[in-house]
């Protein structure tokens, strides 16, 4: 699902809200939830999960195409941890 159908979703079960709005609203939430991550903070959404930033180290790789040794800096990364509420529902939607 993209950010525009997301939208339309919201614009489709609540006909009441413009979809200008609709736009806005989801624009706002995900750049406050940037805006935490870029400053280190922790985003818990009870009962759909958590967006939290991890830290991996500077470590030495490898370019597949020559094989050559190349080095790769620190770096922080996005990580998101399903809550316990997503996790159930997801595997009574795909049992096995």
């Amino acid at each position: 699902m993209t950010r525009s159908e997301l939208v339309l979703r919201l614009v489709d079960r609540f006909p009441h809200l413009p979809r200008r709005d609709a736009d806005i609203i989801v624009r706002a939430i995900f750049g406050e939830i940037a805006a935490a991550l870029s400053r280190g903070d922790r985003v818990e959404l009870r009962g759909f999960g958590a967006f939290s930033v991890k830290q991996r180290p500077a470590r030495t790789g490898r370019n597949p195409r020559t094989g050559a040794h190349v080095a790769v800096d620190q770096k922080c990364v996005p990580f998101f941890k399903t809550g316990k509420e997503m996790r159930e529902r997801l595997n009574r939607a795909n049992p096995g």
